[in-house]
């Protein structure tokens, strides 16, 4: 994987692109937004990405994720600010775009009543690939999606992670220079994941550009650099470990028998004064923030004794992504910070 010059994470910086920006950058983005009625989906949004690098677009639903992917691909106009792809602009040339370009939408696309190797050979006649070329891309492609066995099975029948395969296959038939990725393993069970991102990481380590996105920050980490996205604006860009390395304040993991009861418990005034400023749920463990490095965490736990919790442990957190998101973003993570009422199946907050 080629790793791209470092970038801050940059909330409030100035716009990444425009004129003076770099002209070998593969994609670069300049106050890019998109409006649909009064709903505006992506705002101002600006960025580059370096040739043969792995870009992340991470953020929740509603981000803005899918429409700068579209927009990217040239499939759905900006309604403000423009984007050069592979040189291209999306707005006055969107047809050399997709010359450059392949994109594979988080829904499956291809055709259910073909058999996996009629797909592909489809799309290698869409692309107008040579004979030689062909047989040599429709091997490797077999080789490492692990399709081959499947060949003649309708692309209907099967399984979500094959069926994302089978599209990321088609979309690579015909050797694409920029490569863009809509939630490819969005609903895809663990082991489909994971070669899933053996593919991209193939690609990407063969000098491809590729943007994907997200919404599982533990994939975030696998980027060379990505864009935090919340409600189409940006709220960071860099490399995860820098956009880790922002938070300054000291972190807490706090194991209790009650979750729910511990996180209300730790918005409440005597956490507070010891110090805690933030505390969310990770499914069944609370993250708490707080206000300065030097603090005891003995003392947050003795705040969270003394309201009658049992089975409390604090230790020491090494901050993550989701740490840094939450952070960046300032809302609560888990619903109604008012709210101390746990999800009607009694667990932890869904992530």
């Amino acid at each position: 994987m080629n790793a791209a010059a470092s970038s801050p994470a940059d909330a409030g910086a100035a716009p990444a692109s425009g004129p003076s920006a770099d002209p070998a950058a593969a994609v670069a983005v300049d106050r890019l937004g998109r409006r649909f009625g009064e709903l505006s989906a992506v705002e101002e949004l600006s960025f580059e990405v370096a040739p043969g690098e792995l870009f992340g677009l991470v953020g929740p639903d509603g981000a803005g994720k899918t429409t700068t992917l579209r927009m990217l691909a040239a499939v759905l106009p900006p309604s403000s600010g423009d984007a050069r792809v592979a040189g291209a602009s999306v707005r006055r040339d969107p047809e050399a775009v997709k010359r450059h370009i392949a994109y594979m939408p988080q829904r499956f696309g291809l055709y259910t009543d073909l058999t996996v190797g009629e797909n592909l050979r489809f799309y290698a006649d869409l692309f107008e690939l040579p004979r030689a070329e062909r047989e040599r891309s429709l091997a490797r492609l077999y080789e490492f999606s692990n399709l081959a066995p499947f060949r003649d099975r309708l692309a209907g029948d099967l399984s979500g992670g094959m069926k994302q395969k089978l599209g990321l296959s088609c979309a690579l038939i015909h050797q694409p220079d920029i490569l863009l990725l809509d939630e490819p393993t969005f609903g895809v069970d663990p082991v489909s994941r994971r070669e899933l991102w053996l593919i991209v990481h193939e690609m990407v380590a063969g000098g491809m550009t590729a943007l994907v996105s997200t919404s599982y920050l533990d994939e975030a980490e696998r980027f060379d650099r990505l864009l935090l996205l919340h409600h189409g604006r940006r709220i960071a860009l860099g490399r995860p470990q820098e956009l880790r390395a922002a938070l300054d304040h000291r972190m807490l993991e706090v194991h209790a028998a009650d979750p729910w009861r511990a996180r209300n418990a730790a918005r409440g005034e005597a956490a507070q004064a010891a110090g805690v400023v933030r505390a969310e749920l990770f499914g069944e463990r609370l993250h708490l923030t707080l206000d300065a490095p030097g603090r005891d965490p003995g003392e947050v736990a003795q705040a969270l004794r003394g309201q009658g919790l049992e089975g409390i442990d604090v230790r020491e957190l090494v901050p993550s992504l989701e740490d840094a998101f939450v952070e960046l973003v300032g809302a609560p993570a888990d619903g109604d910070p008012a709210s101390d009422t746990p999800p009607a199946d009694g667990g932890g907050a869904a992530r």
